[in-house]
C-alpha cells in the first residue's frame, strides 16, 4: 500500500486556485444543498432565484423557459414562461412495469403529456410548473426511484448495457456493479428528503458530511458507465469514468478504469474540446468501489473550480497526460496501481427487435424516435407502451440511444406485442431503416436554455431525406449513425458518430464526419455553418464516392476517416 496521503479535501480546492466561479460560492454556502430552496418552493413565484436555480440541479431538476412562447409573451408585455424539467436516477435504465406505469401517469398529471428517454438511460419530464415540482419528485420516489444526483456537480446516472441476457452471469454482474457504484457515489446530504419528502427543516448534521464529495462537491458534472468489450452500447469512451469489463470463462474478473471522456466544448474557445477517455488502471471486482472513489476524490481535489467551461475531468487528463494522471491517482488508491490490461472494444449492439435472453424467454427492443414517448395523431407510442406494461407486467429497460426494451417475454407473446404496436400506428424495428434506428437528438428548443438551434424537432426531417438518399444509392442497409445537438455541449455524443450535426446559429450547423459506431474514435468537423437544407445534398456527394470506392466492408465513418477533411471537401461542389 502506498504511504503517500491524498490532498486534504477541506483545503485543496480553495488553496490550489485563488479564484473560484460563482457556482462554487453558492455550493459552499448552501448548507449541504439546502440554500433557500424550501422557502422558494413555498412561495407564489413561478420561478426560483439564480442561486436556487444552481442548487436545484443537484435535486434532479432544471429551471427552464418555454422558448416557443417567448415572442408572443414579449408582444403582450409579459415576462418569461417558466417551467421545470425533472430527471430520474435510474442506474442501468432498469424499471419494473409498475414503475414505468407510475411515470407514465405523471406525464399527464404534472408534465406536458410526454416522457423523454435520455441518452443516459433515464427519463425526463418537461413542462412542469413550479407548483407541481414536489408532486413529481414525490411521485418518482414513491415508486422506489429517485432524482437525487440525476443532475448537478456529482456523479450522475450510472450507465450499463441493459440487455437482460441470463444465459451467463456477465450482464447481470455488470448491471449489479453499476448499481453498486451509483449507490456508493450518491450524495449523503439529508437535504433532499427534508425539502421534497418529509418537509421537516433542520440544520445540517453530522450525517450531512459528504465523505466523498466534501463541502463543495465536484468542480463540474461527472458521468460514469460500464461496458462490455463486445458491446459498447453505452459509449464508454465518452464517460468521465468508464469501467470496461475483463471477461474470462464467462465471468467478469475486474475492469479497466477509463478516465477523461467528455463531449462538451464551447464555440470560439479552442481550449475546450471533446475528448475520449484513456485507460488509466485495472481493478479486480473486489476493488471496484475503491477505484471509483479514488478517481472522484482526485477530481474533487484537483479539478478546475475557477472556469466551469474547463472544469471537467477530461481537461486534467488532457493537460497532465496519462502518466502524470496515474502518478496523481496513486495516493488515492488503497492498493498499488495496476496498469490496464489490453482490452479492446470490438462491437456495438442497439438491441432492437427480438432477442433470446438465454433462459427460454425473450426481450424486444422498441425504437423511440429521439427518445420522445408521446401520442400524436395516429401515432400512439405512449398508449402502446402503457398497454404492453399493463398486459405483460414485465421489466422495461432503457437504452443509451433513447430506446426501450420489453423483457421476460414468452415466444407466444411475440404476435400480441407486435399487434399492439401496429394497432397504435407504431412501426416495428424490422420496418425501420438502419439510419433511423441509430439516430439520436437532444431536446434543444423549446425547453433547453443552452440550445442555439433545433435538434429533436429538426432531425426527423433530416433522417427522412437521408433515408431516401441512402435507398436511392443502394446503401439503405448501412449502419450509419447520425447524432444532432442544438449546441456544442454534445449531450447525445455527436462527436463520436459517423455523422454529427451541432447547432451553430439558427438553421446552421457544424457538420462532423468520420467517427465510428463502436464509439472508439472522434470524428472531425468537415464544414461549419451548413444550412440544415444543405446537409443531405452535401452528404450525397460523399456517399456516392463511398459506394464506389470503399475498401471492402469499411463503414462510412471509416471511409471519411481514411480520406480526411481536404479530400472529402474536394468531392463537394463549391
Amino acid at each position: 500500500m502506498s504511504t503517500e496521503q491524498p490532498v486534504n479535501p477541506a483545503t485543496s480546492a480553495e488553496s490550489a486556485q485563488p479564484t473560484r466561479s460563482a457556482v462554487e460560492i453558492i455550493k459552499e454556502n448552501s448548507r449541504a444543498l439546502r440554500g433557500t430552496l424550501a422557502l422558494e418552493l413555498a412561495s407564489d413565484s413561478d420561478h426560483v432565484s439564480d442561486d436556487a436555480k444552481q442548487l436545484i440541479k443537484f435535486h434532479g431538476s432544471y429551471q427552464q423557459e418555454d422558448r416557443d412562447a417567448r415572442k408572443n409573451r414579449r408582444q403582450d408585455g409579459l415576462g418569461k414562461y417558466y417551467m421545470f424539467m425533472v430527471r430520474g436516477r435510474i442506474p442501468g435504465g432498469k424499471l419494473t412495469a409498475g414503475q414505468y406505469l407510475a411515470l407514465d401517469a405523471m406525464a399527464d398529471t404534472h408534465a406536458n403529456g410526454t416522457i423523454r428517454l435520455t441518452s443516459r438511460q433515464s427519463i425526463q419530464f418537461h413542462g412542469i410548473l413550479k407548483k407541481n415540482l414536489k408532486g413529481v419528485i414525490q411521485g418518482i420516489n414513491a415508486c422506489m426511484l429517485s432524482t437525487l444526483s440525476a443532475c448537478g456537480d456529482v456523479n450522475r446516472n450510472v450507465m450499463a448495457c441493459p440487455a437482460p441476457i441470463h444465459g451467463d452471469p456477465v450482464h447481470k454482474t455488470l448491471q449489479d456493479d453499476a448499481y453498486a457504484v451509483a449507490m456508493h457515489l450518491a450524495p449523503k446530504t439529508t437535504a433532499y428528503h427534508e425539502i421534497w419528502l418529509n418537509g421537516k427543516p433542520q440544520e445540517p448534521t453530522q450525517e450531512d458530511v459528504e465523505p466523498i464529495y466534501g463541502k463543495v462537491y465536484l468542480p463540474r458534472k461527472f458521468k460514469s458507465g460500464f461496458a462490455l468489450p463486445h458491446d459498447n452500447c453505452i459509449d464508454i469512451y465518452s464517460q468521465d469514468l468508464g469501467f470496461l469489463a475483463d471477461i474470462k470463462d464467462g465471468k467478469i474478473l475486474g475492469y479497466n478504469i477509463l478516465v477523461g471522456g467528455g463531449m462538451g466544448m464551447t464555440h470560439g474557445r479552442a481550449n475546450t474540446f471533446p475528448h475520449l477517455a484513456k485507460a488509466i488502471c485495472y481493478v479486480p471486482r473486489e476493488d471496484l468501489l475503491a477505484g471509483a472513489e479514488a478517481v472522484i476524490k482526485l477530481y474533487r481535489d484537483h479539478g478546475n473550480r475557477a472556469d466551469r467551461k474547463r472544469a471537467r475531468i477530461k481537461y486534467l487528463v488532457a493537460d497532465w497526460g496519462v502518466e502524470k494522471f496515474r502518478e496523481m491517482l496513486k495516493p488515492y488508491l488503497p492498493k498499488p496501481l495496476v496498469l490496464p490490461k489490453d482490452i479492446q472494444v470490438t462491437g456495438y449492439d442497439n438491441h432492437m427487435g427480438w432477442h433470446s435472453q438465454g433462459d427460454g424467454k425473450f426481450f424486444y427492443g422498441i425504437s423511440v424516435e429521439n427518445g420522445r414517448i408521446k401520442d400524436e395523431g395516429d401515432f400512439k407510442l405512449r398508449s402502446a407502451l402503457r398497454e404492453i406494461a399493463k398486459r405483460f407486467n414485465t421489466e422495461m429497460r432503457l437504452t443509451a440511444i433513447q430506446d426501450i426494451l420489453v423483457c421476460d417475454l414468452k415466444e407466444s407473446d411475440k404476435a400480441e406485442i407486435e399487434g399492439i404496436l401496429k394497432s397504435h400506428g407504431v412501426k416495428l424495428p424490422s420496418e425501420l431503416s438502419q439510419v433511423q434506428k441509430y439516430s439520436l437528438a437532444c431536446p434543444a428548443i423549446p425547453t433547453c436554455g443552452l440550445a442555439i438551434s433545433e435538434s429533436e424537432r429538426a432531425l426527423p426531417g433530416v433522417i427522412d431525406e437521408l433515408e431516401k438518399t441512402l435507398s436511392d444509392l443502394g446503401l439503405a442497409g448501412e449502419p450509419i449513425n447520425v447524432r444532432m445537438t442544438g449546441c456544442p455541449n454534445g449531450c447525445v455524443r455527436p462527436y463520436q458518430s459517423d455523422i454529427g450535426l451541432v447547432g451553430r446559429s439558427g438553421e446552421k450547423y457544424m457538420l462532423f464526419v468520420g467517427g465510428h459506431v463502436n464509439g472508439t474514435r472522434l470524428n472531425f468537423m468537415l464544414k461549419d455553418l451548413v444550412l440544415k437544407s444543405d446537409v443531405v445534398p452535401m452528404l450525397r456527394h460523399l456517399l456516392v464516392d463511398f459506394k464506389s470506392k470503399r475498401n471492402g466492408s469499411e463503414t462510412f465513418g471509416d471511409y471519411c476517416h481514411r480520406l480526411g477533411k481536404d479530400q472529402l471537401l474536394s468531392l463537394i461542389p463549391a
